[in-house]
């Protein structure tokens, strides 16, 4: 059985949340990527295969994403991060064990940022996440970005014909992502904290170096490369539920390159 939970924010806004219970009070936490929901094929398969374990799962949608409230907003890390704590702070009330909080792509960067803000999780797992916050950006909005907001304040980005505006970039927003140092939040990230990184080799979105970055920064860093996978892991699904479900169900896991 699948339960949608209702979670307030510390803004006001409810979150919107599936838990998927197993009978153990042993819960991980899905985080979605950036204009994805709890929805997203990549978030569903880990879902199904980390309930197969036995652990519980709950998968929630970021304010201004999915079926949440509140506006969508580019950047906006660390209120995202500030969504993720309300939801670990509401499943420890009702007495689940949270185990992990995992993230894929910009969830990524928030489990990360999470880690070395809040010390109430013992285990983070970055799925794809970026280092360098200043770089993809020039591909979704477009080159002399910088000189267009500091002119108009904000940048609309729209779909390949330029018809429909997806989503509005506010200088604000813009500044708080390139603000936003994973260099520093890797480095005060508690030695008490299992952390692990999984990366596609062939991933074309984030290149993998950024996954060595945050191996070399992270105190208790563990790394796995998936030979031949992208992004989504579209192919490649399988090995990457195996990579997350070992970590969290072993702690022992060692630093691995799964071959295709």
């Amino acid at each position: 059985a699948t339960h949608r939970v209702l979670i307030t924010n510390k803004h006001g806004e409810k979150l919107v949340g599936l838990l998927h219970p197993t009978g153990s009070n042993r819960i991980v936490v899905l985080c979605h990527g950036f204009t994805a929901s709890k929805s997203s094929g990549v978030i569903v398969d880990l879902a199904d295969a980390i309930i197969k374990q036995g652990i519980s799962v709950f998968r929630f949608d970021f304010s201004g994403n999915g079926e949440s409230e509140g506006v969508f907003q580019y950047g906006n890390y660390r209120k995202e991060a500030e969504d993720l704590h309300s939801i670990v702070s509401y499943l420890y009330q009702e007495k689940y064990d949270v185990a992990a909080v995992v993230g894929h792509s910009k969830g990524g960067d928030v489990v990360v940022l999470y880690a070395s803000l809040y010390d109430d999780v013992r285990m983070v797992v970055n799925l794809s996440g970026r280092f360098y916050l200043e770089k993809g950006i020039e591909e979704r909005l477009g080159k002399e970005f910088l000189d267009r907001i500091n002119k108009e304040g904000y940048i609309d980005v729209t779909n390949k014909s330029g018809r429909n505006v997806l989503y509005t970039v506010t200088k604000e927003s813009l500044m708080e992502r390139l603000n936003t140092d994973m260099h520093a939040t890797s480095l005060s990230i508690s030695k008490e904290c299992s952390f692990f990184t999984v990366h596609g080799s062939a991933d074309e979105i984030i290149p993998v170096e950024d996954a060595y970055e945050f191996a070399k920064h992270i105190p208790t860093h563990k790394l796995c490369v998936v030979e031949g996978a992208d992004h989504c892991y579209t192919r490649h699904r399988k090995e990457l539920s195996d990579a997350v479900v070992g970590f969290i169900t072993s702690k022992k896991a060692r630093d691995t390159t799964l071959e295709d």
